[in-house]
């Protein structure tokens, strides 16, 4: 499944079959995209508890949500979308009157709608402006934080976000040159960062890493994920499933101690969650080729246990 854009965007949710199997959308149910993106994955979870399935829609991004508004619209009322991060998962059903689901979906993925659109300065390969929030309406932009931050915090950032083993070198000269050079583009980070680091690993481009870091960093992206591992758990029905796509190992071992720990008879008043993947569940070899984008993805999937 294909999600066109009007704009010559396409979307295809990774691991759809996957994430479809172990939510088991039915048409009793209340489900819960909570990045919500272009719609992909909600389109899938709608059809498939058709008539009656409910779904409520979250995204921090509001122009994601004006596009997934304009695909789903013809599941009409059977669809609630909120503007709001993941990280607020309770609070934000509560807000919908829903005190649990019978499903919950995140897609930590940077969606296409980003990645290729050069006004949003998420990749190195596209000229723009270096923004990287993923909702443009709050908080600071990539080159903000650049622009302010000192040599050990940008160092920090890169080494601990974006596991990079350069870190100082290009710290360094992000505060060295940032007042004699304009570092506001994804270009001129891009540039800046190939002169300085020394060597290339095959297949990727030596920005890769920083693009990555400083896009987490100015998301609160591991935070997201921390707050919403402590959140979804709760915001279930008993038999209610949670899954959660990852692409990167600083996001997958969140999700993989989370679950394990609530997973776990050694909580005090007993398991809350039972595992549904004993490994994490990847692309197949066809989705690989046919999606390059879904070469990282890892899935983990667990079912709440009744009180």
């Amino acid at each position: 499944m294909i999600a066109s854009i009007d704009d010559g965007i396409e979307h295809q949710p990774v691991l759809l079959e996957e994430v479809m199997g172990f939510l088991a959308p039915s048409s009793s149910g209340i489900y819960c995209d909570a990045t919500l993106g272009l719609g992909g994955h909600a389109t899938a979870i709608l059809e498939r508890s058709s008539p009656d399935g409910r779904l409520l829609g979250i995204d921090r991004d509001p122009e994601a949500l004006e596009r997934a508004a304009t695909r789903l619209g013809n599941f009409g009322d059977r669809v609630r979308l909120i503007h709001g991060r993941f990280g607020s998962l309770r609070e934000l059903l509560a807000s919908e009157g829903v005190s649990a689901v019978d499903g919950c979906l995140v897609d930590l993925g940077v969606s296409s709608m980003h990645l290729d659109r050069p006004e949003r300065g998420f990749s190195f390969r596209r000229a723009g402006p270096l923004d990287m929030r993923m909702d443009q309406s709050q908080g600071g932009t990539a080159a903000d934080f650049l622009r302010r931050a000192d040599v050990v915090e940008i160092e920090s950032v890169l080494r601990d976000l974006g596991e990079e083993r350069y870190a100082r070198r290009i710290a360094s000269a992000i505060v060295s040159t940032r007042d004699a050079e304009d570092l506001s583009t994804t270009g001129a980070l891009a540039e800046l960062i190939a002169r300085v680091v020394p060597s290339r690993e095959r297949g990727k481009d030596p920005a890769t890493r920083t693009f990555q870091a400083l896009r987490i960093a100015v998301n609160d992206e591991l935070g997201e994920i921390e707050r919403f591992m402590a959140d979804a758990p709760g915001c279930l029905r008993p038999g209610g499933r949670l899954v959660v796509v990852s692409f990167h190992s600083l996001e997958d071992r969140i999700v993989k101690r989370r679950m394990r720990s609530l997973a776990s008879s050694a909580v005090t008043d007993g398991p809350r969650l039972r595992l549904l993947t004993k490994h994490v569940v990847v692309a197949s070899d066809r989705e690989r080729a046919a999606n390059p984008r879904s070469r990282s993805a890892k899935l983990r999937a667990a079912e709440r246990l009744p009180s």
